[in-house]
């Protein structure tokens, strides 16, 4: 299960096809350093969007 707390490089590197999902949520630098450490909740605020749907979209 993903969590907001989880960052986006924890999240790729266990299934690289969740790189998609972020990406499909405008999030097109998923494989930056600076994106790796970045938290899930974080990512979120940063591109406003709702974290709710992202990580219902992640967890689906």
């Amino acid at each position: 299960m993903i969590t907001k707390d989880m960052t986006i490089g924890e999240v790729v590197n266990a299934d690289s096809s969740k790189a998609q999902i972020l990406m499909s949520f405008g999030m097109g630098c998923v494989g930056c350093p600076s994106a790796q450490a970045e938290t899930i909740a974080e990512a979120a605020t940063v591109h406003g969007l709702k974290l709710d749907d992202l990580l219902e979209a992640l967890n689906k």
